[in-house]
């Protein structure tokens, strides 16, 4: 794991938890009926947890040549879940907007 620095590290893995630990957020706020929508952004944001899951296992492993497909994997879980979370914030803004 000497590829990256200390403080590098200490961003991906607390970026990776923050993130963990807004979907769980967000999920639990869905449980209120005003905002049942919400449901929906917290499953779209997992696919971009699983892209950081990826990046960071390749970083473990020191960015082997071997596991370069996981840098793959990740682009297209970041495509997936910005795509995903754009969906849902849409679904979300229209849903909002009927209630005005």
């Amino acid at each position: 794991m000497h590829e990256l620095s200390f403080g590098t590290w200490l961003i991906h893995i607390s970026s990776v938890i923050e993130w963990i630990f807004s979907i769980f957020v967000i999920n639990k706020i869905s449980t209120y009926k005003k905002y049942n929508l919400f449901f929906w952004l917290s499953l779209a944001m997992v696919p971009n947890l699983i892209g950081a899951m990826c990046a960071i296992t390749w970083h473990i492993y020191d960015n082997q040549d071997a596991l370069y497909g996981l840098v793959t994997l990740q682009g297209i879980f970041t495509f997936i879940g910005n795509s995903t979370l754009a969906l849902a914030s849409f679904t979300i803004f229209k849903k909002e907007e009927t209630y005005e």
